[in-house]
C-alpha cells in the first residue's frame, strides 16, 4: 500500500479516531476567561452607581482632591508625589470616569430590564382587568335585562288591585251563598 492509501484524516492507518460517548457529559474546558457571577457584578455594579449618584461621593472626591492639590503644593519637594501639572491626579480622575461610565451603563441596563419586565406585568394586570371590567359590565347589563322581566313591588300591588276589584265585583253579582257551585259539593272530576 501506499502512503497516501494507508492515512485516514490525516492519521496514520491503525489510529482510530477518538470515540465520544454520547451518554456522558464532556469534560470542562479549560477557561481563557475567569468565572464570575453575573447577576452578582450586576448587583455590585448597581450599589457602586448609587453611590456615585449620591451627595457623599462628591464630598468626598472634593475632600480628596483638595488634600491630593493642598499636599501636593505645600509639601516639602522630597515629600511630593504629583508635582503642580497634577498629572498624576488627572490619570486618577480618568481613571474613576472610565470605570464609573461602564459601571453606571451597566446598572442602568440592569434597571431598564427590570422596567421592561415590570411594565410586561402591569400590561397583563391592565389587560385582565379590562377582561374583568367588560364581564362585569356584561353581567350588570344582562341582571338590568332581567330586572325588567321581574315583577316589581308596583306592579304586584296593581295586580292584586285588580283581583281585589275582581273578587267585589264578583261579590256584587253574586251575594253570598249564591255562588254558581254553591250546594254542589265537590266536583270529583276535577282530579
Amino acid at each position: 500500500m501506499a502512503p497516501a492509501e494507508r492515512e485516514r484524516d490525516g492519521r496514520p492507518e491503525g489510529v482510530r479516531a477518538p470515540r465520544f460517548r454520547l451518554d456522558q457529559p464532556r469534560p470542562p474546558r479549560r477557561k481563557l476567561l475567569p468565572d464570575y457571577d453575573p447577576e452578582a457584578f450586576g448587583r455590585l455594579s448597581e450599589r457602586i452607581a448609587r453611590f456615585l449618584g449620591t451627595g457623599r461621593f462628591i464630598v468626598w472626591m472634593t475632600v480628596i482632591i483638595i488634600a491630593w492639590v493642598v499636599w501636593n503644593v505645600s509639601a516639602p519637594r522630597d515629600l511630593r508625589f504629583d508635582n503642580y501639572p497634577f498629572i498624576f491626579l488627572t490619570l486618577m480622575l480618568s481613571l474613576q470616569a472610565s470605570y464609573a461610565a461602564p459601571l453606571i451603563l451597566l446598572a442602568q441596563n440592569r434597571q431598564d430590564d427590570r422596567d421592561k419586565v415590570n411594565l410586561e406585568q402591569d400590561r397583563k394586570q391592565n389587560e385582565r382587568s379590562i377582561a374583568d371590567t367588560e364581564y362585569l359590565s356584561r353581567e350588570v347589563a344582562a341582571l338590568r335585562m332581567g330586572l325588567g322581566e321581574v315583577a316589581t313591588r308596583d306592579w304586584i300591588r296593581s295586580e292584586l288591585q285588580d283581583l281585589l276589584k275582581e273578587l267585589e265585583d264578583q261579590r256584587v253579582t253574586f251575594p253570598a251563598g249564591s255562588t254558581p257551585d254553591a250546594g254542589h259539593g265537590r266536583d270529583v272530576d276535577d282530579r
